[in-house]
């Protein structure tokens, strides 16, 4: 009587499939984690870079709405105090009023050289030009951006033909507002930032 032969898989073949599945498995996770880590470094870069343009959009509200401010229609000076780290002006925009109303409003830099800071900015309503310390006005305060280095304002002469950019500005020996606003300055990573915001109401402003 012959004798039926039993299929199946000697020891070396059961040992070759689970080294070919483990090798599989290993590469499909490799691959996962990749595109996962790629796509978690694309969703940051991106949030990160929807921040700084909400921070740009934010900070060049109030610079575009300078407002050419004197104390009376009979006042020859006009209210714009910039420096290369502070600047100090009147905005037609106001965040505390819904973005309708005047305010004054200080943006600073709290760095020093060689060192990082907050970008700062500070609005107070109603304006008030003399700021004495038992002003009733409303203040508010934020941080725009931290980290910031090497933080610099420049200011456009709208006198000029050629594109000059001033280190400070003072209205009431300018008689006008700068025709735009330039801030630039290095992220802790050491990216530099430029941000040009023009005065839509430089013109209005020159006096005769």
């Amino acid at each position: 009587m012959a004798k039926e032969s039993v299929a199946g898989f000697t020891l070396v073949e059961v040992i070759l499939a689970m080294t070919i599945f483990a090798l599989m498995g290993t590469i499909l996770y490799g691959a996962f984690s990749l595109g996962h880590g790629a796509v978690e470094k694309s969703q940051a870069s991106f949030e990160k870079n929807q921040k700084l343009r909400s921070v740009t959009d934010f900070v060049g509200s109030y610079i575009r709405s300078s407002y050419p401010y004197r104390s009376s229609p009979q006042d020859p000076v006009i209210f714009f105090t910039g420096e290369e780290s502070e600047l100090i002006f009147i905005s037609s925009f106001s965040l505390a009023m819904g973005g309708r109303g005047m305010a004054k409003v200080r943006l600073f830099w709290d760095g020093s050289e060689g060192e990082s800071g907050a970008l700062r900015l500070e609005e107070e309503t109603p304006v008030r030009i003399q700021t004495e310390e038992d002003s009733e006005g409303h203040r508010t305060g934020m941080v725009v951006r931290e980290g910031v280095k090497e933080f610099r304002i420049t200011y456009l002469d709208p006198q000029t033909e050629d594109e000059k950019w001033e280190e400070r500005w003072d209205a009431r020996e300018r008689k006008s507002l700068p025709r735009a606003v330039r801030l630039r300055y290095r992220t802790e990573e050491g990216r530099e930032v430029q941000w040009v915001f023009p005065i839509m109401m430089s013109v209005l402003a020159q006096l005769p």
